[in-house]
């Protein structure tokens, strides 16, 4: 981690709190003058920042950032938080999440999206922000004449959310080398195809360039497609290049949707049989 405040973690330790251990022993603490666990969450009003300036504000973070931060009203008699900064604002989104800890009820979670600019025409960003309060059933602060204090403490979660395009040239980055490959029907041109570095058997056999492997391999009955020219050559002891004599030799056999050439085993006992998957009976 880096940060101003990552020397009081251990060596090796990261700051990943859950929503419920997020309430209780650090906003909880925070609303009532406690110490918390560990002093690594600053007090910044994140309002009076935009969110790229707030990392530099934190105490620690490589990804995401904590704040403690007070809430203003929007209005001088209303109950509405004022979420403006100075180039734009925070939307909520989504429904809030009621936090737990064991049966009670102690807090909730807001999700949040900063817009450009001003509503409705605003534009969207790719910074979230998860804003955490105490449940209702705390006592409110009192409010002092002339104040627009709403809560003297929320606790806020700021990150910003990978772009789609990013995630997928991280995914490319991690295939496996290039194998080539040969397709017959572009006359022999070969395509670069990427493996990822782990997969399964069941991936395999679902790729075009194997699916040979998938028929032999799926099928109930016993199929094999013989190295014609190999077989004769054992059967009848001829020269490998007289496919004439292969008419001297009835041979049981059979054509499936693939029309693959094949041989029922039984009636050449004692023979080897030479499995070429990709060999097309012409």
């Amino acid at each position: 981690m880096d940060g101003k405040g990552s020397s009081q973690l251990p060596p090796g330790f990261r700051f990943h709190p859950t929503d419920e251990e997020l309430i209780m022993y650090y906003l909880k603490n925070q609303a009532t003058s406690k110490p918390c666990p560990v002093s690594i969450i600053p007090e910044v009003d994140i309002y009076k920042f935009e969110p790229w300036e707030l990392p530099e504000k934190a105490e620690f973070g490589e990804n995401e950032w904590y704040f403690f931060s007070p809430r203003d009203r929007k209005y001088p008699n209303g109950a509405r938080p004022n979420r403006a900064t100075v180039s734009g604002y925070w939307k909520a989104t989504g429904t809030d999440k009621a936090i737990y800890s064991g049966a009670k009820y102690v807090g909730v979670k807001k999700a949040l999206v900063f817009y450009k600019g001003r509503p409705p025409k605003g534009i969207k960003t790719d910074w979230i922000m998860h804003e955490y309060r105490l449940s209702d059933s705390r006592p409110r602060p009192k409010k002092h004449n002339g104040s627009m204090r709403l809560d003297d403490w929320v606790l806020c979660r700021i990150y910003k959310k990978k772009h789609v395009g990013r995630i997928l040239e991280e995914k490319e980055e991690n295939l496996g080398p290039q194998i080539p490959v040969t397709n017959s029907d572009d006359g022999g041109e070969q395509h670069l195809m990427k493996f990822p570095r782990t997969f399964s058997l069941a991936h395999l056999l679902d790729m075009e360039y194997l699916g040979p492997i998938s028929q032999l391999l799926g099928d109930n009955s016993y199929h094999s497609a013989f190295d014609f020219q190999g077989t004769i050559s054992n059967i009848a002891g001829t020269d490998p290049s007289g496919v004439d004599k292969f008419e001297l030799f009835q041979l049981p056999c059979q054509y499936n949707d693939s029309t693959k050439f094949q041989v029922n085993q039984n009636h050449i006992p004692n023979q080897p049989l030479f499995v070429n998957p990709v060999y097309e009976f012409q």
